[in-house]
């Protein structure tokens, strides 16, 4: 069976800058070692990356989030250097959720990332979605929210959606 993990929005702008946790640093060893395993098995690994632009604050989002992220082509805006991307799909989305999902055949997907309760939830709807029959399934050890209450909030939601948490 082929199994895909997908990282969501593992930047440093989620991790330790514009908008980083202390949780989000604290997962990222966490989330190495989950690439390491699904690299060391063959499998297929997609990262995404929140994408962006200069008129950041002027979209719907900004108005919501008046705090500039993931501006692409910035430092925030790059995949944590402690993550080996290299041989990986790397996917800029301009929104929580990658619609995308629906062109591709899944047979098992893992999530990991960041954030559990934005754009980790997002994602997991989406797959259930585009892909109602497979096994989509979340880490919350390799997962970390705005907050630890939103994270277990996301948690319960996906959880309630058919999303197994491991």
């Amino acid at each position: 069976m082929k199994k895909t993990l997908i990282v969501i929005d593992m930047q440093n702008d989620f991790i330790d800058a514009a908008l980083g946790t202390k949780e989000a640093v604290a997962i990222v060893p966490a989330v190495k070692k989950k690439i390491e395993e699904y690299r060391g098995r063959g499998d297929e690994i997609i990262f995404t990356r929140d994408t962006h632009h200069e008129d950041y604050l002027e979209t719907n989002e900004g108005k919501y989030l008046p705090v500039p992220h993931c501006i692409e082509g910035t430092s925030g805006w790059e995949i944590s250097s402690e993550l080996d991307t290299s041989g990986c799909e790397i996917i800029n989305k301009e929104n929580f959720g990658y619609s995308g999902w629906m062109n591709y055949s899944f047979e098992e997907v893992e999530l990991i990332g960041l954030c559990t309760d934005i754009c980790v939830v997002s994602n997991a709807l989406l797959l259930k979605t585009y892909h109602p029959e497979i096994k989509i399934s979340v880490d919350p050890a390799c997962c970390a929210g705005v907050t630890p209450q939103s994270h277990e909030a996301a948690i319960m939601t996906m959880k309630m959606c058919q999303v197994e948490i491991i």
